[in-house]
């Protein structure tokens, strides 16, 4: 890696609008249409976060069970009070997945 790149933490950090630094654990993830999102795990933090564009980028504190398929509405994805599609939920899984030995009682 060439010694004069930007680090990506600041330019997800800006981007979202979030504390973000060179320890946590970071993804980020475009959809078909355009839509951002920036996931952030810090290490000893029980939870990750993550801001959606779509969602005016509110940050939203996400975990390993957090993504939900809804019963009430039918093959629709959720996490916190966000919709999300496939993609993004498969992603976020991947994020969640990779970032698991962060959180405490996680190994």
């Amino acid at each position: 890696m060439n010694d004069d790149s930007p680090a990506i933490e600041p330019l997800l950090a800006r981007l979202c609008g979030g504390a973000i630094n060179g320890k946590d654990y970071v993804g980020y993830f475009m959809n078909e249409h355009g839509e951002e999102l920036v996931f952030a795990q810090r290490r000893g933090d029980k939870t990750a976060r993550l801001w959606h564009s779509d969602a005016d980028w509110k940050m939203v504190r996400v975990g390993d069970h957090s993504i939900r398929l809804d019963g009430a509405m039918e093959g629709v994805i959720t996490v916190a009070d966000l919709i999300i599609d496939r993609s993004e939920a498969t992603w976020l899984s991947s994020c969640l997945a990779a970032s698991r030995h962060l959180r405490p009682g996680r190994a």
